[in-house]
């Protein structure tokens, strides 16, 4: 039998429920059956993986690969996965390079096939992190089909924080903000920005978020979420505007049905 997250109802509530617990709930989760025999399965068989083709022909080494990076939708994008780890990160050029979602890069890097690079595969612990990383990933995603602002909140206790320590320009951190879909989803959300924000000039969103997180947070930089009192004053604003966000589009729905029915 496998083990679903609790959650004590959305929010501010339900977030302070799941992190007093979070422990020993992701301990229970990681005794499922099924993310066992998959962890398992890649620690066994990656040692012998020695190119990228190898590793996109194997569907379950895969899926630990991919999901381990939160890219388990790339799972059926062979070919452009195989093209991300060839061309390694050394160069300016290198397609993971080119992409605004660092996710690729972090993957690439991870298993390093790219020229001249020694292929992480040989190495225990790189891969061991891996599957440390596919675990946790997997337990957010379950978490997120109980409610999806927690899986994001989740995300950005880990991503924003590592994000905000990088040692790139500002301008970059937030260029990465806007690549990742959980980052940019909990800054959209917490400012009050609509989804529709994501067809202007990306200079112009650069710009706006900077602007409108100062205006919020006090600060415009991606920077200040490397303190933990920032991180948590940020989920909890995303959170309680989730909420809202929430409420408002289920009054909406309720008042849309309701005229429905009187016409």
């Amino acid at each position: 039998m496998s083990f679903q997250p609790i959650i004590l109802g959305p929010g501010l509530v339900g977030w302070q429920f799941l992190q007093r617990t979070y422990e020993s709930q992701f301990e229970a989760f990681n005794k499922t059956p099924q993310l066992n025999r998959d962890a398992s399965y890649f620690l066994e068989e990656i040692g012998n993986v020695n190119t990228a083709q190898e590793l996109v022909s194997d569907r379950r080494l895969l899926t630990v690969a991919l999901g381990a990076f939160g890219l388990s939708e790339d799972l059926n994008n062979r070919y452009f996965i195989q093209k991300i780890l060839e061309d390694g990160t050394g160069s300016s050029d290198a397609l993971a390079n080119r992409l605004t979602d660092d996710r690729y890069k972090r993957l690439s890097d991870a298993f390093g096939f790219g020229p001249s690079e020694i292929p992480g595969t040989l190495s225990s612990t790189r891969m061991s992190e891996v599957v440390g990383l596919f675990k946790t990933q997997s337990f957010e995603i379950a978490v997120g089909e109980l409610d999806d602002a927690m899986r994001i909140a989740l995300y950005a206790q880990r991503e924003l924080d590592r994000l905000a320590n990088d040692k790139i320009s500002e301008d970059a951190k937030w260029f990465s903000v806007m690549g990742m879909p959980p980052l940019r989803a909990m800054f959209e959300t917490s400012l009050g920005l609509p989804t529709s924000f994501g067809q202007v000039d990306i200079d112009k969103q650069l710009e706006i978020f900077q602007d409108r997180t100062k205006s919020v947070v006090g600060r415009s930089s991606v920077s200040q979420f490397a303190s933990p009192q920032a991180l948590k004053n940020l989920t909890n604003l995303y959170l309680a505007q989730s909420q809202i966000v929430s409420f408002n589009a289920s009054t909406s729905s309720r008042s849309t049905a309701l005229t429905l029915l009187q016409g």
